[in-house]
């Protein structure tokens, strides 16, 4: 195996002086030294070759350096490269062996010994380059949260956003230039004035709720009140279902076929950070609604489609995971949702209507697979007396693609 050509060096705020001999070594001897230019000051006495700044945009600065694959060089980082850093977006575009790494601790790392948190009970949500809708769901009573601000501007942002969803009282700890002469940490209540803030800095806060604060709970079925919609909506108790079949797993990609209000593709995204979904929906209205749900639920990464299927499915990311849960009038979605899955993905598709009944049990006798039919039934007034009146009964299919010799 060959050395190395490309090392990545963590540097604090503390400069030259928090360097292990090895890292300093490395910057000697490089060629080139490619950093911010906050980086490049602090390794300043270190660096012998050409020092040249990180520019913008970022993916045309990642391609300079790959470009000079083979000649030594050293990219500096800020803390640990490979914590929400520059090492795991260069390591996708290189080999093993061409990449050496010598992290100083994060900024997380130094937050947690500042506020004596056990780094392992924290959250991390970075905010960089990202919606501050993202919070959202980990507005949890009691958490612990430290966020990864863009700029000065990012505590006040966020501090008015915990104010807005009922959570004023929380705790935030606004910690400056950490591990470095200039380090400065300062605290307040979400619902209190800040003062100017540094652009170096990130926050820690104490999530405190109030009584009515819009805490996003975590099982699957949430309230249908969360969602804005005309109707269109998969009941929260038949959603809660939905989503138990679907099965979500970790970086599953989900097609959400007729979204309605967007609940399921919304709620397939809280599961987990890297769930990643597309709701596909032609009514117009509907599909910015969707948009608007999905921001006030903390998914801003939904990928909304406004288009009828099959129509629009043509040109989408490949899914693992179809719902289909608009109006079903045709078989001719189902052959496209079954080229598009690959061997072991799941679909499932829900009907009200009879026409609809009748494709699902044509797929089931053709495909196998399973049909269940679900009924609920809600208290309702009759007069001055109380009885259980039925909501509409839903035929689910539920089905694994398998390859052609299964």
């Amino acid at each position: 195996m060959k050395a190395p050509w490309l090392s990545v060096i963590g540097i604090g705020e503390d400069g030259v002086e928090g360097l292990s001999s090895l890292a300093r070594q490395i910057i000697a001897q490089a060629e080139t030294v490619i950093g911010g230019e906050r980086h490049l000051k602090l390794a300043a006495s270190l660096i012998r070759g050409t020092a040249e700044n990180w520019g913008a945009p970022f993916s045309d600065e990642v391609r300079r350096v790959l470009e000079m694959r083979g000649r030594p060089v050293t990219v500096l980082a800020s803390g640990d490269p490979f914590f929400f850093g520059v090492g795991s977006t260069l390591a996708k575009h290189l080999e093993p062996g061409e990449l050496f790494c010598v992290p100083a601790p994060s900024s997380i790392a130094w937050a947690c010994a500042r506020l004596a948190w056990a780094q392992q009970d924290v959250r991390v949500i970075s905010l960089c380059g990202r919606s501050i809708e993202t919070l959202a769901p980990h507005l949890q009573p009691a958490a612990r949260l430290i966020v990864l601000s863009a700029d000065g501007s990012t505590p006040d942002t966020v501090c008015r956003f915990l104010a807005d969803r009922g959570f004023g009282k929380s705790r935030v700890h606004i910690l400056e230039r950490l591990g470095g002469p200039d380090e400065h940490m300062h605290s307040c209540r979400a619902e209190e004035d800040i003062a100017s803030v540094e652009a170096l800095n990130l926050v820690g806060i104490e999530i405190q709720a109030d009584e009515n604060a819009r805490v996003i709970p975590l099982a699957s079925g949430l309230d249908d009140a969360l969602f804005k919609h005309d109707g269109q909506i998969t009941k929260r108790e038949i959603r809660a279902i939905t989503l138990s079949i679907l099965a979500p797993r970790a970086g599953e990609v989900l097609w959400d076929v007729g979204a309605g209000a967007g609940s399921i593709a919304i709620e397939w995204m809280l599961r987990h950070p890297s769930n990643r979904a597309i709701a596909i929906e032609q009514n117009p209205d509907r599909a910015a609604r969707i948009g608007r749900n999905a921001l006030t639920l903390g998914v801003p990464g939904l990928q909304i489609v406004e288009g009828r299927a099959p129509e629009a499915l043509t040109s989408l990311d490949r899914p693992d995971v179809v719902f289909i849960g608009g109006g079903l009038t045709s078989e001719d979605i189902f052959t496209q949702v079954r080229e598009a899955l690959p061997i072991g993905g799941r679909l499932v598709a829900n009907a009200v209507t009879l026409e609809g009944e009748a494709i699902l049990a044509a797929q089931h006798a053709k495909y196998g697979g399973t049909l269940t039919r679900i009924g609920i039934e809600r208290l309702d007034t009759v007069g001055r007396l109380h009885a259980f009146r039925p909501a509409m009964r839903v035929t689910q299919y539920a089905t694994t693609v398998l390859g052609e010799d299964e």
